[in-house]
């Protein structure tokens, strides 16, 4: 039986991030992917002859902390990439709001003026959030004097914004998205496209009295207003890199290895993790074992419940996981043109009002797809030639409001109505665009479950809620990264501080270990 140092489940970015730490440290480290391919959400496959894709398709603001400390630099990597502009498009005979960087165009000069007090205020209270995104949150209870500490380093950084801004802030962060950005602006198609980025990915709409605006505040953390590049195929790439570092540092990679379940002894000192069984009758042992799955999947289904006290297994069933984002993939053969864009490098947000996005989640919340959704699209093939065919283009969109559970089930008819509608949508902005696709994917919160073993089809793993963030993510007993069966962590975005493509809980958990 092969014996490593350290197992990690999962070659997700926060799998390869938090293996990476653990190899440099000295530790024998395998890597398991189930995939054929490294990468979980990042990776690229492809998903008609010559046309390839990835589930994400933004890198919006991975931690610059974690592309030093392992020298992504060195394999590739630009964690400083080109900004990319946010481009609001209404389906309205006028040209579309465009954010470039810290500018704002096509809207008028009070909305200009108001978006760089909003912008100023938003990236300060980011920086002063910062240094908590990367370290562990102590639980209330501990009572001691580390996690005394670490409280009053929150307090302190908190305190240094002075008394107005700090009012100010814990005014905001308590506010919807809705009420935040009609303070400050009055332009709709603009504050549809400011809120995005504080509601996708999760069961929010701009009018849900939850946390929103901290989430995106957390999307700032690195200070870039919106994402800073799209994802990249080649071997400098995010996930190339990640990979070359890993290799680097000497964790092997296996894929094509899906874990069975975690090997769990008992002893007369209690319960520990010793390794674990793959689905093809291999045993490997291990001194340790990382999850980079999702709670969910980890402690029911890798773990078994007969292994867990039955308050604990109860508050991981409690969970809230049931994603609300679908992917449209088209293979073009051609650009599509926009109506109002000189180009379309950029993300597109195709929501003319926040309260055209407030419609679509209301349908959502009963198990119906939106008669008008909501999306995000980019055209990733303009910056990486080698996704299409010479002459050809992708267009990848995240759709909300979709539903993991649709009212009637996801069938072949359901599926076809919901991208029959997606592609009349993209058509009122791109007429041309139905004459241009060869071929068309699209692909449900159930889909995504099923492909990419995502409980609930959840990009983050869990909702970003009150219940389920900080010291309770994903719940508590298992939010600092150990669980309560030893030898056993977590470093999935259902840890502390939540999804995208950060790194930040791989290298939050790799420290815990380490520590």
């Amino acid at each position: 039986m092969q014996r490593y140092d350290a197992i990690v489940i999962g070659a997700g970015h926060n799998g390869l991030v938090c293996a990476t730490y653990l190899a440099r440290s000295g530790r024998n480290v395998l890597i398991l992917e189930a995939a054929d391919a490294p990468g979980g959400l990042a990776a690229f496959r492809e998903f008609h002859p010559g046309f390839r894709v990835a589930v994400a398709h933004t890198i919006g603001h991975f931690s610059r902390k974690v592309a030093d400390e392992l020298d992504l630099v060195r394999h590739g990597f630009d964690p400083d990439g080109e900004t990319l502009p946010i481009m609001a498009l209404s389906g309205r005979p006028e040209r579309p709001v465009v954010v470039a960087s810290d500018e704002l165009h096509a809207v008028d000069e009070i909305n200009r003026d108001a978006y760089a007090r909003y912008l100023g205020l938003m990236q300060k209270f980011a920086a002063a959030l910062r240094p908590f995104w990367h370290r562990a949150i102590p639980r209330l209870a501990d009572g001691n004097i580390s996690s005394g500490l670490a409280f009053a380093h929150i307090a302190l950084r908190l305190r240094r914004l002075g008394k107005k801004d700090l009012r100010e802030f814990l005014r905001v962060v308590s506010l919807p998205m809705r009420d935040l950005l009609d303070e400050h602006f009055s332009d709709e198609r603009l504050k549809a496209a400011l809120c995005w980025d504080g509601i996708i990915g999760s069961k929010m709409a701009p009018r849900s009295p939850n946390n929103a605006v901290l989430t995106r505040l957390f999307r700032m953390a690195d200070g870039a207003a919106q994402d800073r590049a799209l994802l990249s195929s080649s071997p400098g790439g995010l996930v190339g890199a990640l990979c070359q570092a890993a290799n680097e540092a000497g964790a092997e990679i296996r894929c094509s290895s899906r874990v069975d379940h975690i090997q769990i002894d008992r002893s007369p000192d209690g319960l520990a993790a010793r390794g674990v069984l793959l689905a093809s009758g291999e045993h490997i042992a291990a001194d340790l074992v990382v999850s980079a799955a999702d709670p969910k999947r980890t402690f029911l289904g890798l773990v078994g419940t007969r292994h867990l006290e039955i308050g604990f297994s109860n508050r991981i069933r409690r969970i809230r996981c049931e994603g609300l984002v679908g992917k449209l993939h088209l293979a073009l053969d051609g650009l599509p043109k926009f109506e109002g864009l000189d180009h379309c490098d950029g993300r597109l947000i195709l929501a003319p009002s926040m309260e055209a996005i407030e419609r679509a989640y209301d349908e959502a919340k009963y198990g119906n797809c939106p008669d008008n959704p909501v999306m995000e699209a980019v055209i990733p093939s303009l910056r990486d030639a080698s996704l299409a065919k010479p002459g050809s283009h992708v267009l990848s969109a995240h759709v909300m409001y979709v539903p993991f559970r649709l009212k009637g089930g996801w069938t072949d008819s359901a599926r076809s109505q919901v991208l029959h509608r997606l592609i009349e949508v993209l058509a009122v902005h791109a007429p041309a665009i139905r004459q241009q696709i060869v071929h068309a994917e699209f692909l449900t919160p159930a889909d995504l479950e099923t492909r990419f073993g995502l409980t609930g089809g959840h990009w983050h793993h869990g909702e970003f809620a009150l219940d389920q963030l900080l010291m309770m993510r994903p719940t508590y007993g298992a939010a600092q990264y150990a669980t309560p069966i030893p030898g056993l962590y977590l470093c999935s975005a259902g840890c502390h501080p939540g999804g995208d493509l950060t790194g930040i809980p791989g290298h939050n958990a790799a420290r815990r270990i380490l520590s």
